[in-house]
């Protein structure tokens, strides 16, 4: 195996770094041309693309990202090795007997998903002292061409998509937790009757383009229940947000959702859960696609079990 071109590398870098070949060319004192044939010859040297053209800008590969991460590395040593050998000291950005290389990820979350169930998820990452976590949220179809282009790692969705030609998703389902109506405290004695008490509560629910809601509705018809809609919310932050108020509420409003959304409403005993809707679930989905580079920190994550997921342990 051929020694890797520390001077290509360092062409690499700096064209990374500055995103423009003429400025990096220009920052270099070399042409554009020569400038070209050094990446060209890393690329070959490695056997991936490291670059691609989009309009006038380059945009680094997925292989790209990786060899600059590890550039940040090789060069950020090489000044520590400087700084020791010229002053006797590292550098101030170094620590003794630490390793130096960071570790990011990039993950995106539909936005009406539950916030706890994202904190929960990410949880590990954030003792970590070597990991820097992005994330993103949108849409589901913004957050999936973020992904196929690899602008982030991993897309969380209550959703699950399928893949084709154009669009091979790697779609898991990392948890699934039943659904219940949950309320105020009652008075001791005084439980939920489910369904009977369903028509006579005001409910606080799901949007209709929610699975949860497309379930609950089916449900009521099958029981033949009229229910009075109280607030159709399409945010699951709101929805727990409105379920805790309707604590204050003369009206005793009830919400239908995963205890997961009001997992510390509940273990405070400022929300009670009435009762577990049957057969009516959240699915909660990790979308991903095939990567020669698979960040490990993506492995530890997705390795985790269902309950781990969606605990909320300190």
């Amino acid at each position: 195996m051929s020694r890797l071109n520390y001077h290509h590398l360092h062409y690499f870098w700096a064209v990374a770094k500055e995103g423009n070949l003429t400025r990096a060319a220009a920052q270099l004192h070399v042409s554009q041309s020569a400038l070209s044939t050094q990446i060209k010859q890393l690329e070959d040297q490695l056997g991936q693309t490291l670059f691609r053209r989009v309009g006038r800008a380059l945009q680094l590969t997925e292989a790209g990202r990786v060899a600059l991460t590890y550039a940040d590395t090789i060069f950020d040593t090489g000044n520590e090795l400087t700084s020791l050998m010229r002053d006797g000291k590292r550098s101030s950005s170094a620590t003794p007997g630490t390793k130096r290389e960071r570790q990011m990820l990039r993950i995106g979350a539909v936005a009406t998903l539950s916030r706890n169930f994202q904190e929960n998820f990410i949880k590990p990452l954030l003792a970590l002292p070597d990991v820097t976590l992005v994330l993103q949220s949108g849409s589901l179809d913004e957050l999936l061409t973020r992904l196929s282009i690899h602008g982030i790692d991993l897309v969380l969705s209550n959703r699950r998509v399928h893949s084709d030609d154009n669009h091979p998703w790697r779609c898991r389902r990392i948890a699934r937790q039943p659904v219940s109506l949950v309320g105020k405290k009652r008075s001791r004695g005084k439980t939920f009757r489910f369904p009977e008490e369903l028509a006579d509560v005001p409910l606080l629910l799901p949007s209709r383009d929610s699975d949860i809601r497309a379930g609950f509705d089916l449900l009521c018809d099958q029981l033949g229940i009229q229910c009075h809609v109280r607030a159709e919310v399409d945010d699951m932050a709101m929805l727990r947000l409105l379920a805790r108020d309707a604590t204050q509420d003369s009206a005793d409003s009830v919400a239908l959702l995963p205890t997961v959304v009001v997992q510390d409403e509940l273990r405070s005993g400022q929300l009670q859960e009435y009762c577990v809707v049957p057969q009516l679930y959240e699915n909660f989905y990790a979308i991903t696609v095939q990567r020669h580079f698979e960040p490990p920190l993506l492995k530890t994550l997705l390795k985790r079990t269902e309950a781990d997921v969606l605990s909320a342990r300190d």
